[in-house]
């Protein structure tokens, strides 16, 4: 959600001349988050986010996105809804980019996640993935154990001007991960990407997940590990126990883990903390400072990535069997 492609009104308007969408009565860019342009719109029937796909979206993988929505509004997770054109298409061009148009959702993002936040987000996680069971289409990760070598051999070379020592450290990481990186494990569709920004809130009631752009198929727990990461730290990048506590309660009682989804758990957590490093750490290195981008630290992953290697057992996490 950040601005790599600005858009002129008059492009704007060509483009919403395609759709059933009322008058264009402003627009402005989102300037959060790393993937993708994104504009809020206003228009004379309602308002929409518009969002133009930059290189790191493929756009053979548009249906898969676009369509998992549908599908998931359809078994009643709350979530954007794509917008038809008048040619029934869902992907339009803008800028030179494809483009879509989805629905506004009401809500905020948390800053501060409390324990009542956690615990909605597992019990929405657990939804997602039983809602995805049928659906049709299907889509590798990309950013998998293969996917972070890629992206280590780019940044390998300048990590250690981020963190002293960090070249040797992920070396060992990849060395475990390249020999014990689970398989067999209960798997179906996941968001991959499910950070506060990218849940919204009505006080302390969940009123829905937005941005798909990484969905795919892969490990229902490496899902959950990515939760961990994402909402059960504190700033000073502590872990906070009840938190886990509450988001894998929740998880549990609507999709219950097996034993070795819960012995896993700790390797998954380590390498969801890695794979989100490297991504950062690829960014921090290679994009251009600007106003319209807003870059991550990838400290705060070097901080759990740490974390994660003293972990021995899922019960570090709060997990209860």
């Amino acid at each position: 959600m950040a601005v790599y492609t600005d858009i002129s009104e008059v492009d704007l308007e060509a483009f919403l001349a395609g759709y059933d969408l009322g008058k264009l009565l402003s627009y402005k860019g989102i300037a959060e988050g790393t993937e993708n342009s994104n504009f809020l719109l206003h228009t004379s029937a309602a308002s929409y986010i518009l969002t133009l796909y930059e290189k790191r979206v493929e756009s053979a993988d548009l249906p898969f996105f676009l369509g998992l929505m549908q599908h998931l509004a359809r078994k009643g997770v709350s979530c954007p809804l794509p917008v038809s054109r008048r040619d029934g298409a869902l992907i339009g061009r803008l800028a030179g980019r494809p483009a879509a148009i989805i629905t506004f959702l009401e809500g905020v993002w948390v800053r501060r996640p409390s324990v009542a936040h956690c615990r909605e987000v597992g019990r929405a996680l657990a939804e997602l993935h039983l809602a995805g069971q049928d659906f049709a289409l299907a889509r590798p990760n990309a950013l998998s154990v293969a996917g972070w070598h890629r992206l280590w051999d780019a940044s390998r070379a300048r990590a250690d001007e981020v963190e002293p020592g960090l070249a040797a450290e992920v070396d060992a990481d990849f060395a475990i991960f390249d020999r014990d990186w689970p398989t067999g494990l209960p798997a179906g569709v996941i968001h991959a990407d499910l950070f506060p920004d990218n849940v919204f809130f009505l006080g302390e009631q969940l009123s829905g997940l937005i941005d798909f752009y990484f969905a795919c198929n892969d490990i229902y727990a490496y899902d959950l590990a990515t939760c961990i990461n994402a909402w059960c730290f504190e700033k000073d990048h502590s872990f906070n126990l009840t938190k886990g506590t509450a988001l894998l309660a929740a998880y549990q009682a609507v999709r219950p883990l097996s034993a070795a989804e819960g012995d896993a758990l700790p390797l998954l957590a380590r390498g969801s903390a890695l794979r989100f490093m490297l991504t950062r750490l690829y960014d921090w290195l290679t994009v251009e400072d600007s106003p319209l981008v807003s870059k991550r630290d990838p400290v705060e992953y070097i901080r759990k990535l740490r974390f994660h290697r003293a972990v021995r057992s899922a019960r570090d996490y709060g997990l209860v069997r």
